[in-house]
């Protein structure tokens, strides 16, 4: 869409009318865009950012649980900064599928890095390079997620996300799951091509290009119409707080959000933890990460159908309840197959989460400033993710891994508590608010119809 399809429409009802019309002519091109993209493009990172994978290697390049939360905190505080800066970058633009395309292909850069150190480095220069390239994929990745985020947002209904996002992860998560566990048995285990881990990495390097190349060639991006003014970044900064006094229902959701986060200071830790109670194989890495991934997958539909009925608050809500049972089932048994119904419940809560806490953001203002909300959000998260695993880092070297997991209980449950008795469900807020406009133009029309009745009575 272009300032040509707007042209001769006067009023910000018709331009917002073309505009939806836009979206929804496009909806099938634009709706198996993200599809494909979900199912290869995600593939790859669910595989990276698994806590399984890169814990596992980290652990075995150094030995050390402080290794494995440093290069779990580097990631993350790449993103910390990066998320506000991209907000800034793409929020006056009605076209940021090209900024998109680059975040995009950076991200995957860093995973062929981490790759190719294995293959080509060892020893303190491998560790180290590692460590960099997680850093740089978090760098990217903070406004990569904003500006695709955004993109969603532009392209797909509301009413429709949900289940997009269902079916999306319902197929990516087939491939991921069955992935992860010939990686783990066969790759990591058979130590394919040397390497096993860089040759696994490889792998979701091409997976993820390939996704985001069918990305490129099949979506076409609506121009909304209206954008911010570009703004100076340290300008829009002294704007969050004002955005927050005005909404307190994306505040209370940040702070709740904020605890779902420090929760992570256990994740890296979760299958060292049973690599010291059963053992660490590469087939138990295998299996792991089929079940947490596989969560993904099989949860993934009722995720998005219960999304799209009831909003994304209720997946955020029943995601913290499976993190809360499921963490304290892992400190609690030692059977194999145990633990393999703990991870799945482990991954069906993240499943959940990440499909609450991204979409729930787009719900509570207007379209304009959704790229700092999203922006504000990921940095949010990007912090306390950043900061959870060097803390959890300290106190599984100082008290043990079930201390690490007792202070993401008591994080999980601040959060869930805040949730149900401070945040309402922000789509039955707009659902009022448009019922309430609905009503104003009716009474309008009818007040206006009588006076011109009344006018012509008069004559």
């Amino acid at each position: 869409m272009s300032e040509d399809t707007y042209a001769g429409l006067t009023t910000d009802a018709e331009r917002e009318a073309a505009y939806e019309a836009t979206i929804w002519k496009n909806l099938r091109r634009n709706y198996a865009g993200h599809y494909i993209h979900g199912m290869l493009g995600m593939t790859g990172f669910r595989l990276v950012n698994a806590p399984t994978f890169i814990p596992a290697y980290l652990h075995f390049l150094s030995g050390s649980d402080l290794i494995v939360s440093l290069g779990a905190s580097l990631q993350q505080l790449g993103g910390v900064i990066s998320p506000i800066a991209g907000a800034a970058q793409i929020e006056h633009r009605k076209k940021i599928l090209p900024v998109s395309m680059f975040l995009g292909t950076m991200m995957r850069v860093q995973i062929l890095g981490i790759a190719l150190a294995g293959w080509l480095l060892g020893g303190t220069p491998l560790l180290v390079s590692v460590l960099v390239f997680l850093f740089l994929l978090g760098l990217f990745s903070g406004p990569q997620g904003v500006a695709f985020q955004f993109l969603l947002a532009k392209m797909i209904p509301i009413e429709r996300r949900g289940r997009l996002q269902g079916w999306r992860n319902l197929s990516g998560g087939i491939v991921a799951a069955t992935l992860s566990y010939f990686a783990g048995k066969y790759l990591v285990g058979g130590n394919v091509f040397g390497n096993g881990y860089s040759t696994t990495f490889a792998l979701a390097f091409i997976l993820t290009s390939a996704g985001l190349t069918f990305f490129r060639f099949i979506v076409k991006e609506p121009e909304p119409p209206t954008v911010r003014p570009r703004t100076a970044m340290g300008e829009r900064l002294k704007q969050l707080v004002p955005m927050l006094r005005a909404n307190p229902g994306f505040l209370y959701f940040m702070v709740a959000r904020t605890f779902a986060i420090a929760s992570r200071v256990a994740q890296p830790f979760y299958i060292i933890y049973v690599g010291k109670k059963i053992g660490l194989s590469g087939e138990t890495i295998g299996l792991l990460s089929l079940a947490f991934l596989g969560a993904d997958t099989i949860m993934s539909l009722g995720w998005g159908y219960l999304a799209d009925r009831y909003g994304f608050r209720s997946n955020f809500i029943i995601a913290l309840i499976f993190w809360i049972g499921s963490t304290v089932m892992l400190m609690s048994v030692a059977s194999p197959t145990l633990l393999f119904i703990a991870f799945f419940g482990l991954g069906a809560g993240n499943s959940g989460y990440q499909m609450s806490a991204q979409n729930i953001v787009f719900e509570f203002g207007h379209r304009d400033d959704m790229a700092m909300r999203l922006a504000f959000s990921n940095t949010a998260e990007s912090i306390m993710s950043a900061l959870g695993p060097l803390l959890g880092g300290v106190i599984a070297a100082s008290f043990g891994y079930f201390a690490v997991f007792w202070v993401a209980i008591v994080c999980e449950v601040i959060a869930l508590v805040l949730l149900v008795t401070l945040v309402e469900e922000p789509r039955k807020r707009r659902l009022q608010l448009e019922a309430e406009r609905a009503a104003a133009q009716e009474e309008t029309s009818t007040t206006s119809l009588a006076v011109r009745e009344d006018e012509e009575g008069n004559l």
